[in-house]
């Protein structure tokens, strides 16, 4: 494996695995182009080191062969703007004729788009036939998808082999990705305060107990707290819960006093009688929320007390929002994690937001720019944070291959 910037692509074909797994609407428009901004650099620079560019990528979850919706045709024109009006060619399969020739016929300083790679059930598979096919249509693999890193599919793991080590690399994405996880992971400087938000523990359990492992300070905001409440005997009304993992949620907060972590809760929620937005609302103390009543925010008490303990904090990880922010009236404490979250940046720690929520909400009120790294991979971020191997990362480093 070489270092993206000192790698020359001269005379070379690139195969690049990208994600341009990006929402589109119903009239076919890209409605956050995050993805494929990301990737933008990559593609540059083996463009000006004299080289071309096979993009192959999937869209969506075809379940049926290829069908209109799922066509990467409708990024086309868009990857072409972001490419400062580059022309961008499309084979309309990704290992048929149309692929084989048009990469064949790829001249130095030229895009080729592949079709979308899930309309063949063999992506998913992990499918050494397909990955090979795939593999021919370049001199050099690169993948620059983080998001997927964690799937064993042909395209983002088993192509890996068919390629030496000295012509498979990491995109310049990738390879922001996997510093800035490595850094929070195993470089940390302490306090290193992690952030775990989202709506239910089970989804969470394996990050926050690898995270006991290393963190200092672990905030646990959004739905997944009112779980711990009860378990601990409050009262949380109609509280998202899930009873079945209380006795998780006890055994979470024992390990952690065992091994020294500070577990902080809400100490306060902001409390209302339905699931809208327009409904009445108050401030209420965490153990004791009314029959009839739902907790959908942190308080001000909170606000505050996890305002401290981020502010105190040399490295911070981010993942999960601390409520219902999509809703205007429930998205304070969001909003207040993510400005404490920027002040600390500023004051010189190093902080990681990631996965899907808390990148929105970064985005959503502007804070982008003010934490350290913004990770584009969901799944991939929490599986690497379980402590899990990427089969993405390792296929290109040779580890178990």
């Amino acid at each position: 494996m070489s270092s993206f910037q000192s790698f020359s692509f001269a005379g070379k074909k690139a195969l690049v695995r990208v994600d341009f797994n990006v929402p589109l609407n119903e009239q076919f428009q890209i409605t956050d182009d995050t993805r494929m901004r990301a990737t933008v650099k990559t593609i540059n620079k083996i463009l000006q080191d004299g080289g071309s560019v096979i993009l192959m990528s999937h869209l969506g979850r075809p379940k049926d062969g290829p069908t209109n919706k799922y066509s990467l045709k409708h990024v086309v024109a868009h990857l072409s703007e972001l490419l400062d009006g580059k022309e961008v060619q499309f084979a309309d399969d990704c290992i048929g004729a149309d692929a084989v020739n048009k990469a064949a016929a790829l001249q130095a300083g030229q895009v080729l788009l592949l079709e979308n790679l899930r309309f063949y059930k063999e992506e998913e598979k992990g499918d050494t036939a397909f990955a090979e096919k795939l593999a021919k249509l370049g001199d050099v693999y690169v993948n620059d998808a983080f998001g997927t890193a964690h799937r064993a599919h042909a395209s983002t793991a088993i192509i890996a082999q068919f390629f030496s080590k000295e012509n498979r690399t990491f995109g310049f994405l990738m390879e922001a990705e996997v510093v800035s996880a490595e850094k929070v992971l195993h470089e940390s400087q302490k306090p290193f305060t992690a952030i775990i938000g989202g709506a239910k523990v089970s989804d969470k359990i394996l990050i926050i107990e690898n995270l006991l492992e290393r963190a200092t300070d672990i905030i646990i905001g959004g739905g997944m707290a009112y779980t711990f409440f009860k378990a601990q005997g409050g009262s949380i009304g109609t509280s998202i819960c899930e009873d079945d993992r209380m006795p998780l949620a006890l055994e979470i907060l024992a390990k952690a006093k065992a091994k020294g972590v500070n577990i902080h809760l809400p100490m306060d929620n902001i409390i209302t009688t339905a699931f809208s937005n327009d409904t009445e609302r108050k401030n209420c103390e965490s153990m004791s929320i009314p029959d009839g009543w739902m907790g959908l925010d942190i308080g001000e008490q909170s606000r505050a007390k996890f305002k401290e303990v981020i502010l105190a904090s040399k490295t911070v990880l981010w993942n999960g929002p601390m409520g219902v922010f999509e809703m205007s009236n429930f998205q304070g404490g969001t909003k207040a994690i993510a400005e404490a979250v920027a002040e600390a940046t500023e004051k010189g720690a190093f902080s990681l937001v990631g996965g899907g929520d808390s990148v929105s909400a970064v985005n959503q009120f502007g804070f982008n720019d003010k934490v350290s790294y913004v990770s584009t991979g969901g799944g991939a971020l929490l599986e690497y944070f379980e402590g899990k191997i990427l089969p993405g990362i390792a296929a290109i480093k040779g580890e178990g291959a």
